[in-house]
């Protein structure tokens, strides 16, 4: 028999025991608690060597070894190292090494493989020595949504902290709170002024309080995924044809009710979380997926068939189809004060090798090939039908530019020949004024004439007296007889054929008109020569004829095409071209009149004489070689 210091696992203080079939089972700790020596003699210890958690006899004492890497494990010097806390399962004492506490979150214990939340254990054993909890708060994990604090002794005043995003209900004598919002409450009997208070102990100050403290997590839990477990028979709105679906999405999930959930869901367990998690008894995702199985498994089907969805197009409709599963599984959670603020169907899966949605799809293919053959020759109608209103239009441009010219021509034309109607009225009026002041005085234009024959006459007569006799003297003699001839030669013939000598002469009816004289400007000339310098007649100018290049009309001699109303060319103008887009010939202005197309740049370079390449600007040609002939 031996004897060997064993640890206390309530307390942590050591007590002596003894190996030996007559030595004590149990033995009492100073802290009241009962040690069990045949069982509490084992230990579990992270060895600071190799890192690995092994399980070792306390009462080898000194001589115990780490079966892994054979180093001690339990002398004085090695404990000092440690931290020491109870597994929750079995109750076996573990151990980690000091100043590792928030490096290891979780150590798995070697003797029930209970997985232990290190942080969570190492705050209830110093709960425990101390024996009060002053302030109680969540120290959970986030994805929790319930979470039940570890002590449920609690010193008279200590201070229950909620946060904003908690709920905290606290359970006594097997009563339930109503849930505590956002703030800090001390647990006392009596009201604490300025503050929350909640408490129902009858023994006063000094003493503990038992109470179960729930913190109700009541942030929205995203993304939780979910699906079906097998497929969803249903037949096709469509077709009648019987098909299997496959569904899967995720959703938010939220705490509507703290009090009924933790009443009907959580109970007296530790917590719960949507996934398995260390620490927690329940697992939502395992407690609800048949639920929503059979939510999304009846009612999808049911969606589908009321809204005639197509399913080659049921992307389309997920939004829809969605929300009415949502409505369909809010009732099923609210029972239990949770509640679903989304649900999303993210993937559907079709029964691809299923021979029935092959033929579906290859109907469908057939119809979306009709639908495209009609589409595309709706499209080339409307094009066409556009190009024609286009070609209308332009035509309908080009003739009413076209007509405009021709009214121009035509209405310059009419002014031509009013300013010439002008122009003869004038000359016959101030002619008929002429001949009317004439026969208003009684002479006439023989009177004149007649006068001005015996002026000559009279003065010839006065040369002769003066000049005597001789050849000039006939001859003058001669003159004079023939211009008196000349001048009393119609008289004769009137008096002759019985007409009265002074009968006043017959007013011309000469056409009105005549040249004018470039030398010395008299106007309105009859004769072949101007009577005042004696310069000839001009004769008159040829017009020029011209072809006009919009309509091929030939021998033009107006100043626009009487066919088409073009204007005749000017001739300086550039040399004219053919429009390459309307075909039209003989263009000199720079952009078409038919089409409005701009005349092409002449190429630049020079052109192969060998294999036909046009703009080339070196010297030798780049597809053939050839040389530019200089």
């Amino acid at each position: 028999m031996s004897r060997f210091v064993i640890e206390c696992p309530r307390c942590g203080k050591y007590a002596e025991a003894k190996t030996g079939f007559f030595a004590r089972k149990k033995i009492e700790c100073s802290c009241g608690n009962t040690i069990n020596v045949r069982t509490d003699r084992i230990r579990a210890r992270q060895c600071p060597h190799c890192g690995n958690v092994v399980a070792f006899d306390q009462a080898k004492g000194a001589e115990a070894r780490c079966p892994v890497c054979g180093t001690p494990i339990n002398t004085l010097a090695e404990q000092s190292k440690y931290v020491e806390f109870s597994c929750v399962r079995c109750g076996v004492r573990l151990s980690v090494v000091k100043g590792r506490e928030r490096e290891q979150k979780e150590i798995s214990c070697p003797i029930c493989d209970f997985t232990n939340n290190v942080p969570e254990r190492l705050m209830a054993e110093k709960i425990k020595r101390e024996g009060r909890a002053s302030i109680i708060k969540f120290e959970g994990d986030n994805e929790a949504l319930v979470w039940k604090h570890p002590v449920e002794d609690f010193n008279y005043g200590s201070q229950l902290v909620v946060s904003p995003s908690q709920e905290a209900i606290c359970i006594q004598n097997g009563i339930a709170s109503e849930p505590l919002g956002a703030g800090a409450y001390l647990l006392e009997t009596q009201v604490n002024p300025g503050g929350n208070s909640y408490g129902n102990s009858s023994e006063g100050s000094g003493r503990t309080i038992h109470s179960q403290v729930y913190f109700i997590n009541k942030s929205a839990r995203m993304a939780i995924r979910w699906g079906t477990s097998d497929k969803v028979r249903f037949l096709d709105p469509l077709t009648s044809t019987p098909l299997e679906l496959g569904a899967s999405g995720e959703m938010n999930l939220r705490v509507k009710d703290s009090r009924k959930l933790l009443l009907k869901l959580v109970g007296t367990m530790k917590g719960i979380s949507w996934e398995d998690g260390p620490g927690m008894a329940k697992s939502l995702q395992n407690s609800f997926r048949p639920m929503i199985t059979a939510s999304v498994k009846t009612n999808m089907a049911s969606v589908i068939k009321e809204n005639a969805i197509d399913l080659l197009e049921i992307d389309e409709h997920l939004g829809l189809i969605s929300e009415r599963l949502r409505e369909k599984l809010i009732p099923g959670f609210e029972e239990y004060g949770l509640t679903i603020p989304q649900f999303y169907v993210t993937n559907v899966v079709l029964p691809e090798e299923d021979i029935n949605f092959r033929t579906i799809r290859e109907i469908h293919s057939a119809a979306l090939k009709k639908r495209a053959i009609e589409t595309a020759a709706s499209i080339q109608t409307v094009q066409a039908e556009s190009d024609a209103a286009v070609e209308s239009a332009r035509r309908g441009v080009v003739l009413e530019q076209q007509a405009t010219e021709t009214e121009i021509a035509r209405h310059k034309a009419q002014r031509r020949v009013i300013e010439a109607q002008a122009e003869a009225q004038a000359a016959h009026m101030i002619g008929m004024t002429e001949a009317e002041v004439m026969a208003a005085a009684g002479v006439s234009k023989k009177d004149v004439l007649h006068a001005e024959v015996q002026k000559e006459y009279a003065g010839a007569l006065g040369k002769m007296g003066a000049g005597g006799s001789g050849l000039a003297g006939d001859m003058l003699g001669l003159g004079v007889g023939m211009a008196a001839a000349n001048a009393f030669g119609p008289k004769i013939g009137s008096f002759i054929n019985g007409e009265p000598a002074n009968a006043a002469p017959a007013i011309s009816t000469a056409p009105v008109g005549g040249w004018d004289c470039p030398r010395c400007g008299n106007k309105k000339n009859q004769s072949p020569f101007c009577p005042l310098c004696g310069a000839k007649k001009p004769e008159p100018k040829q017009a020029e004829v011209w072809d006009c290049p919009s309509c091929g009309a030939k021998g033009i001699d107006s100043p626009f095409c009487p066919r088409c109303g073009r204007k005749k060319p000017e001739p300086n103008r550039a040399e004219v071209w053919d429009c390459p887009s309307c075909g039209a010939k003989g263009i000199d202005s720079p952009f078409c009149p038919q089409c409005g197309m701009k005349k092409p740049e002449a190429p630049k370079g020079w052109t192969c004489p060998s294999c036909g390449k046009t703009g080339i600007m070196s010297k030798f040609c780049p597809e053939c070689g050839s040389k530019r002939n200089e």
